[in-house]
């Protein structure tokens, strides 16, 4: 016998008005979250209830019905059109569609419509948003409409752009909201898919390792070539810029590096065209040069260019401000925020008049030559009066004076610290009557008994013997005129042979240039005025241009031509006594500086020694590029140094980097294990050479 089911009867809809519907108890919705009952009163204005209330009649005490409606479902919407009739915007009679429940229990209509709402995908709204643009809409007018601001509209609709590939692969949780993020850095649907491939064979799928892989090649806005020539400037240009709508990208990535280098050359040559016309003799332009370029070079010394009468004026009066507002707030413990900012103008307004240009002898520049690239801070760095050996004035012979004539040429020569060769092939001159010049012979043995003398009383002043060690360097490293000493100590300020990637922008690199420039202006002119400025110095500013002056003569650079093993045993005294930390001073393991250069196990070794072997296991599948990319991203923090750059007995405290115990495996290449000893490994890189690397114990 066939059971025949009950049809089901829905509950009646009806328009009930407003002054006949109250609250009910029985609503399960206590706490307030989502959209304000303002903003849904403005959407309700705009476009109409769109869903009705769930009510049922209220009745007294004898079960009569009052003619009243409670709510037990649709609490928020009722208080948003209350508002409405608050502000007379709706009468208070207006008719409220209303579906009528008389069976079941109030509080179950309640939970069960909250309940039962299955919220939107976040993909449906991006693609609806996409369709109301499509259809005309501007996103200002969508972002009014959904109470959102402009840029939640653009991020939504950049979402909904992505290749349908990577929206399919979201849409069926193959991948997270955070990673579909990251993949709208690039508009290039084709390089979005093949990066979405690319990382199916990678462990790490973080947003950040995506946003990487899109950007290869690209120019970051950071970066000083693209700060050189703007932004803007390139956008104008025809360039493109790839922007992250979702965190902050620093400006985004230029698109076309061929683009961003013709204008970086573009607006050099301009720039070196004006510099040009000032007489110089020659001018070497590029974006960077080697550290180290003007080694070997002399430099001019100009004088800063005099103030008109009205600059003075001007900074008379910044001055004058600077030091009332100094004054007024000297006994304050802390300082308006307007009155520190404003102060703090003033002070960069005074350095900028202290930083005057320098005008140069038009004799001398006609000798002498400029470099012209751009800065790490993205502005042009101009290096002018720079003069090469070839172009120096030829020596002039020094004059033999008699000796009531001045200063006397002294022919004595030290050879080494016990023995003073006497020249003695000179004959001595025949009596004359008359005041004649001492012989060559006679000055030769004079001056030798003088040269011991000072030899023996200068050991017994190391004050005088500080400051002349520091004149003979000074002499050597700011004038080149190491003979205008009679102290032969050899001074050599090296450059390098072969350079290291950014080594010309490092931060050592900034801070060595802004020093030197620094005690070059504190320095005189003319050499000859360099004794008595020392002399009038105190005792902690000689020892801070000494150490200065003697730092520019470390030599640490390891050179298979060049075998020194004691000097680099020295570096690394050197290194312990200053506690060098070369992770504090900037440098990172990356793809071109480090990673991309070692062999396989070295990569492993490292991420290893850094994050664990069970860290280096999960990349040990990976091709040795994508290796060295991953390895990047996991060492970027930490702290990690190889052995060449570790300072010994230096522990780190701050707990990234956990060394592995000597004598402990390492995850290596294919699987096989490295030592924690000094194993000798061979690999060859990807340019085809071989490459030794001893692994870090």
């Amino acid at each position: 016998m066939a059971i025949t089911k009950k049809k089901i009867t829905l509950s009646p809809s009806r328009d009930i008005p407003f002054h006949q519907l109250v609250l009910s108890q029985a609503n399960v919705r206590r706490v307030r979250a989502g959209i304000s009952i303002d903003e849904l009163a403005e959407d309700i204005a705009r476009r109409g209830l769109l869903q009705g209330l769930s009510v049922r009649a209220v009745v007294d005490a004898d079960g009569v019905e009052t003619g009243l409606f409670e709510i037990p479902a649709g609490g928020r919407r009722y208080r948003a059109v209350e508002l409405l009739v608050k502000q007379k915007r709706l009468a208070r009679s207006a008719p409220i569609p209303c579906v009528v429940r008389e069976d079941g229990i109030a509080e179950e209509d309640s939970l069960a419509e909250n309940v039962q709402r299955a919220p939107l995908h976040p993909l449906d709204q991006f693609r609806a948003f996409l369709a109301l643009r499509e259809k005309g809409q501007s996103e200002e007018e969508i972002a009014a409409a959904f109470f959102v601001s402009v840029n939640v509209v653009k991020q939504r609709l950049k979402l909904a752009s992505v290749s349908p590939k990577l929206l399919d692969a979201y849409a069926d949780d193959g991948m997270s909201l955070d990673q579909l993020m990251a993949f709208t850095v690039s508009g290039d649907r084709e390089r979005q898919e093949q990066v979405f491939e690319r990382l199916q064979q990678s462990y790490d799928k973080q947003p950040h390792v995506i946003r990487r892989m899109l950007t290869e090649g690209a120019v970051r806005a950071c970066d000083k070539r693209a700060r050189f020539i703007g932004v803007d400037a390139y956008v104008e240009a025809g360039g493109t810029v790839l922007r992250d709508l979702f965190q902050g990208d620093d400006g985004g990535w230029l698109q076309d590096v061929t683009l961003v280098d013709q204008m970086v050359a573009d607006k050099l040559k301009a720039e070196s065209e004006a510099i040009a016309a000032e007489g110089w003799k020659w001018i070497e332009v590029a974006p960077d040069f080697a550290y180290g370029h003007t080694f070997g070079l002399r430099q001019l010394r100009g004088e800063p260019v005099p103030m008109t009468t009205e600059e003075e004026a001007a900074r008379d009066a910044v001055q004058t401000e600077y030091n009332r507002l100094s004054e007024a707030y000297d006994g304050s413990d802390k300082l308006p925020d307007d009155i520190d900012a404003r102060l703090g103008e003033l002070e960069t307004e005074l350095e900028a008049w202290e930083d005057r240009p320098l005008a140069f002898d038009r004799s001398d520049m006609a000798r002498a030559g400029t470099f012209v690239s751009i800065a790490h801070d993205g502005s042009l760095r101009v290096e002018r009066g720079y003069v090469r050996p070839e172009d120096e004035m030829p020596a002039e012979p020094e004059a033999l004076l008699d000796a009531g004539d001045g200063p006397r040429a002294v022919s004595a020569s030290a050879h080494d610290a016990d023995t003073v060769t006497i020249d003695t092939e000179a004959p001595e001159p025949e009596e004359d009557d008359g005041l004649s010049p001492l012989s060559d012979r006679l000055m030769t043995e004079l001056t030798a008994h003088r040269t011991l003398g000072l030899r023996q009383a200068l050991g017994e002043q190391p004050d005088v013997a500080f400051l002349a060690a520091l004149h003979v360097l000074v002499l050597k490293a700011f004038y080149h005129y190491g003979s205008d000493s009679c102290l032969e100590l050899d001074f050599k300020s090296v450059g390098f042979g072969t350079q290291a990637p950014g080594l010309n922008d490092s931060f050592a690199a900034e801070a060595i240039r802004i020093r030197h420039e620094r005690w070059a202006k504190a320095l005189p002119k003319e050499s000859a005025e360099l004794w008595d400025t020392l002399e009038g110095w105190d005792a902690d500013s000689r020892s801070a241009l000494f150490a200065h002056v003697v730092s520019l003569s470390v030599n640490a650079v390891h050179e298979a031509w060049n075998r020194r093993p004691r000097a680099l045993a020295h570096a690394d005294r050197l290194a312990e006594a200053i506690a060098l930390d070369m992770a504090a001073l900037g440098w990172r393991p990356t793809v071109d500086t480090f990673l991309g250069r070692v062999t396989k196990a070295r990569i492993l070794q490292a991420v290893s020694e850094a994050k664990g072997q069970h860290t280096a296991g999960l990349i040990n599948h990976l091709k040795k590029g994508d290796m060295a990319t991953q390895a990047e991203t996991l060492l970027a923090e930490t702290g990690w140094l190889p052995e060449p750059l570790r300072t010994p007995g230096y522990a780190e405290t701050n707990g990234t980097l956990a060394s592995e115990p000597a004598g402990e495996e390492t995850v290596g290449k294919d699987g096989e294990t490295a030592m924690g000893q000094s194993d000798d490994l061979t690999d060859t890189d990807e340019a085809g050479h071989t490459v030794h690397a001893t692994a870090v114990g």
